[in-house]
């Protein structure tokens, strides 16, 4: 269990609901949470979205400033650095989608690397058209790892075709998540699954409650 947990993904991969989850899981284990949405490529999923929850939960929410307005500019809130220097918060951290998102995350990589108490998750959708296989998904794993400067560290199969996915089609990407993770050197630490999958199903999948948008 580390301090800071980075998710990062290509576009349309679900960190962002990945990573909301993940921040209301740890809320049940620690006291001080907090998550961070510096993704500065997607402007239609947003954490600012669950803002509400996660404040109801007790989690500090650092969102752009200029989410869900007419504006987006990549513009990287200021609190971030309070939110990476502050030991006594557990914290959750969206990235931007591949490359291009990753880079806003270079001015924070000193301060991670120095602490050296986070978790980097590349955040896997098998069903995605640029990430079908995990030599696809690895390219944009290392192009993201260049970018930002820091090394992934575990991976999470997020593979969805959206509502209608069922466990059958999650299980046809488990050798494709081991493959990567093969290929990456580091282990796939869940599966993520509609919440109704996993509590229907007898593996031990990370259930999740997909994001809405507020209208």
């Amino acid at each position: 269990m580390k301090r800071i947990t980075l998710f990062f993904g290509h576009y349309g991969s679900g960190k962002t609901n990945i990573a909301i989850n993940y921040a209301l899981h740890l809320k049940k284990q620690f006291d001080k949470v907090a998550i961070a949405d510096i993704d500065i490529v997607n402007p239609y999923f947003r954490t600012k979205d669950s803002e509400a929850e996660l404040k109801k939960a007790g989690i500090k929410v650092i969102s752009l400033p200029f989410a869900n307005t007419n504006v987006d500019l990549p513009a990287l809130p200021p609190e971030v650095y309070g939110l990476v220097q502050d030991k006594t918060t557990v914290a959750v951290m969206d990235i931007g989608g591949d490359d291009r998102g990753a880079y806003a995350l270079g001015r924070y990589t000193p301060y991670l690397l120095e602490e050296k108490d986070y978790e980097a998750v590349f955040v896997a959708n098998f069903y995605r058209p640029l990430t079908k296989t995990a030599e696809e998904a690895f390219e944009v794993l290392q192009e993201i790892e260049c970018a930002c400067g820091i090394k992934m560290t575990a991976i999470v199969n997020n593979s969805n075709i959206g509502v209608e996915t069922t466990e059958a089609d999650v299980k046809k990407t488990d050798a494709e998540a081991q493959k990567l993770s093969q290929i990456a050197g580091i282990p796939v630490i869940f599966t993520s699954v509609n919440e109704s999958i996993a509590r229907n199903s007898t593996h031990d999948y990370f259930p999740l409650t997909l994001q809405k948008k507020p209208f």
